[in-house]
């Protein structure tokens, strides 16, 4: 598998511990902060590599420290970062993730280059011999220009996958909808399905997501699992029975098990498997680089650990 990751990269700092946001300028103490490498392209790059592909990475970054400590960790994962674009002027992307006791985790972002990505930033001529694209965050291309980035990633014989960033909502449906007839597997969560479409149920909103071009469309349930759903299958698999620290990352880490899983030639029902095993892993700590995992461990976690 060599795969381009396109879009959205972050440099996440999880904290742990927070209870409530000081009064004033007092301080507290709290158990942990942790960087980690993030993002929908970001971070599904770095579990695809850890699950043995070969992943190139396409987006932008500033001209800042933040740029310097995103690289040498996607670097250190054995992520091509060549196609990461400095712009000045602009902050790479940041996120500051408080996490509560009861995994509650608010967030602050910073869009920074990521806004300012272009599809003319990429050269298409270091798409040669991929054979999938992901891109993450097509919001930020608009539908057009992303429709033409997969229309020309399946020219030279890749598959498509599309994550969306952004919440759920029928707006934003239509920002990407140029997108989506050029998108083999669509990969949202449960709250975006039933924004985009206003369906009573996930599986009529998957369905409606087909008929507007997609070939699969591939939905995180949180602790339920995942939905997977075609033009002629319905598939539930279900979440594995963990003890959660942090959810941040497992919508990314269950489409880079999911695109592993097809790309090693599993049918959808195994690949979604493989999808909630990698999500099951992340959730289990901080950030998508946490730990030490590869193909073989979380499959061998999948054998043996029971689901919900």
């Amino acid at each position: 598998m060599k795969i381009a990751t396109v879009g959205v990269h972050v440099l996440d700092t999880h904290v742990i511990g927070i209870e409530s946001i000081p009064a004033g300028s007092d301080g507290q103490l709290v158990e942990t902060i942790r960087f980690s490498p993030a993002g929908t392209a970001g971070g599904t790059a770095v579990i695809l590599s850890r699950l043995g592909a070969e992943v190139l990475s396409f987006g932008a970054v500033g001209e800042d420290p933040i740029a310097n400590s995103l690289l040498a960790m996607l670097e250190r994962e054995g992520v091509d970062v060549t196609g990461l674009v400095p712009k000045p002027g602009q902050q790479t992307s940041a996120s500051v993730i408080p996490v509560r006791p009861n995994g509650d985790r608010p967030a602050w972002h910073c869009i920074g280059a990521n806004g300012a990505f272009v599809l003319d930033d990429l050269d298409r001529s270091k798409l040669d011999g991929i054979t999938h694209l992901h891109l993450g965050g097509p919001e930020f291309l608009g539908g057009e220009a992303a429709g033409q980035l997969l229309a020309h990633a399946r020219d030279i014989g890749a598959f498509t996958s599309v994550d969306v960033l952004a919440p759920g909502d029928p707006d934003m449906l239509a920002w990407i909808a140029d997108a989506l007839p050029h998108t083999d597997y669509l990969l949202p969560n449960d709250e975006q399905v039933l924004g985009f479409t206003g369906a009573a149920s996930l599986v009529e909103g998957a369905k409606a997501l087909v008929l507007a071009g997609v070939g699969c469309v591939a939905v995180t349930q949180g602790a339920q699992g995942a939905l997977v759903v075609t033009a002629d299958e319905i598939i539930e698999v279900p979440a594995y029975d963990i003890e959660v620290v942090d959810t941040t990352g497992c919508g990314d880490a269950f489409s880079a098990g999911f695109l592993r899983g097809l790309s090693l030639g599993r049918d959808l029902r195994g690949a979604a498997e493989l999808g909630c095993a990698a999500a099951a892993q992340v959730a289990q700590g901080l950030g998508t680089d946490h730990g030490s995992y590869s193909l073989e461990s979380i499959d061998e976690f999948a054998a043996a650990t029971p689901t919900r």
